[in-house]
């Protein structure tokens, strides 16, 4: 990153937070230059309202950009349009890569009860009457007025504005890219109902919905999601290591739920009883992935849509990761290596932890069999008519059935069946064991209190699907291999931890950067 990316990040907040731990605030002279300049590597860290026009956009709107005299600058999407101003429909606010998801934990200053609130909104935590503030709230272990002035503080906006925009936003996308009939999108965008998505919509844009699909030329005739499938574009700040993901995947695939097939991702899911499939694919010339959804419930697709995107780990700021990390003499050659490495997420907390016990010491094919195994014991097999490709045939095991069921025949220790059940019979205890907590320590000590599980598994859990961007596990051989220098005395567990507190709050990354260098020395050496 050149000297005047790197000024620019300093000022418009992108690292650290302030001593009294609030968000620094934006410098407009900073956001004015990097808007003039529309450069994408500050597209969706902020976005400009323009106060001539009443229209809001991102940093690389092809537009004639405004005078800086009629500029407002947000630090968010919500916040810009809590103000008053209206998304734009030449950039699309709501196409803007996502910096700083609450699985990445990458918003600058942003506190863990922010990230933890904005997880929950994205899965549709304020999308009804039955779930308010106060409810969200209460599920954060914080009074309303706390938790509105945390987002206000952070985001610049509060949590309903942030439900509301998000909600139009997935709708518009939705009204442009795919061929669902408006009935469907108002329930998928989390709209109670389709007079109060129209009354929004034409609210904000003086028009009704239906008149921005007549101006797309992308619309066809209306589809269903459960028969045809809907194909949305999930968006990336590049660069993006598509190889490596797909061969992460791959490697860890279990027969019947999940396969790899040529540049494709595709797996089984089960939401609230229901079965569907979902399909992943690289568009690298639009810098964004398209899904494919196919599931009988419409309301599903935020749920489908935020799991898509952690376990593909879109919201990553890779050079903002990269440039702390690369500060680091060990780490630097490995960023500069592979700059679009990404964590790769895991797609439901519980067959993240159960898959993470399955691996325990063992290798990873080891640990895959072991899975195919629990859920041939204990898993669903999905019906015929949900069977869009001929590999996948099964769901992963609930928590509720791994609990119930006979696991005499899985063959592995009876220490490691024991903590299977007592992770799923954990799991239905608490729907909240695999959010966030107040901090990376009360996360860990929160799984680590599951007997069974140690701390390694406990920072597995939390770096594949808490989304914790400190989580490390330090005492995993892959990375201490990988810290290891060519020719050098490799470190323990407890050095390890010491070099990486100047990795902080990023050792997530770090971790993933050791790993890929301790399996590149090991292809290395069985090719040589």
């Amino acid at each position: 990153m050149d000297q005047t990316t790197d000024r620019h990040n300093r000022h418009l907040g992108d690292v650290g937070e302030t001593p009294d731990g609030a968000a620094p605030r934006l410098d407009p002279v900073a956001c004015y230059r990097a808007l003039t300049a529309r450069d994408a590597r500050f597209d969706g860290r902020f976005f400009v309202g323009v106060t001539s026009t009443g229209i809001y956009c991102r940093p690389t709107c092809p537009a004639p950009s405004a005078k800086f005299a009629n500029c407002r600058f947000f630090r968010s999407a919500a916040a810009a349009r809590e103000a008053g101003f209206r998304p734009c429909l030449r950039c699309r606010p709501e196409t803007a890569p996502e910096i700083g998801t609450p699985e990445t934990g990458a918003w600058a200053g942003t506190s863990n009860t922010v990230r933890r609130g904005l997880a929950l909104i994205a899965e549709g935590a304020l999308d009804d009457e039955r779930h308010s503030i106060a409810h969200l709230a209460s599920r954060l272990g914080l009074g309303e007025r706390q938790l509105r002035r945390l987002f206000q503080e952070h985001l610049g906006a509060s949590p309903i504005a942030v439900a509301q925009t998000r909600r139009i936003h997935l709708a518009k996308q939705l009204i442009h890219e795919t061929r669902l009939p408006m009935a469907e999108i108002a329930l998928a965008a989390g709209f109670g109902s389709v007079r109060r998505f129209n009354e929004t919509f034409q609210a904000l844009y003086q028009r009704p919905p239906s008149s921005l699909r007549r101006k797309n030329q992308m619309a066809l005739s209306a589809g269903s999601v459960a028969v045809s499938g809907v194909v949305v574009r999930l968006p990336y700040r590049p660069p993006y290591d598509w190889p490596f993901m797909l061969s992460y995947l791959a490697a860890r695939a279990i027969p019947g739920i999940e396969v790899v097939s040529g540049e494709r991702y595709l797996r089984t899911v089960e939401i609230d009883g229901e079965v569907g499939s979902i399909e992943v694919a690289h568009d690298p010339a639009s810098c964004c992935l398209g899904a494919t959804l196919r599931f009988p419930c419409v309301k599903a697709l935020p749920t489908l849509i935020a799991r898509i995107k952690r376990v593909f780990d879109l919201g990553a700021d890779l050079g903002l990761i990269g440039q702390h990390l690369a500060q680091d003499a060990i780490l630097a050659p490995l960023i500069a290596k592979r700059p679009g490495l990404r964590a790769p997420g895991g797609w439901d907390g519980f067959e993240l932890a159960i898959r993470a016990v399955l691996g325990q010491q063992v290798t990873v094919t080891a640990g895959r069999q072991l899975a195919a195994r629990l859920s041939a014991i204990c898993g669903s097999e999905i019906p015929a008519s949900a069977q869009h490709d001929g590999a996948l045939t099964r769901v992963f095991p609930s928590a509720a059935q791994v609990a119930g069921a006979d696991l005499s025949s899985l063959g592995m220790p009876g220490a490691r069946k024991r903590t299977l059940i007592t992770l799923a019979e954990a799991a239905l205890r608490d729907p909240d064991l695999f959010r966030a907590a107040a901090d990376i320590d009360a996360t860990i000590d929160r799984l680590r209190a599951i007997k069974g599980i140690g701390d390694w598994t406990a920072h597995y859990i939390a770096l594949r699907v808490v989304r914790e961007p400190d989580a490390f596990p330090a005492s995993d051989i892959g990375i201490l291999r990988g810290a290891t220098p060519p020719g050098g005395v490799r470190p323990t567990p407890q050095a390890l931890l010491k070099m990486a507190q100047a990795w902080r709050p990023w050792r997530a990354y770090a971790a993933q950067h050791l790993w890929a260098e301790d399996e590149a020395r090991i292809m290395e050496t069985s090719h040589g």
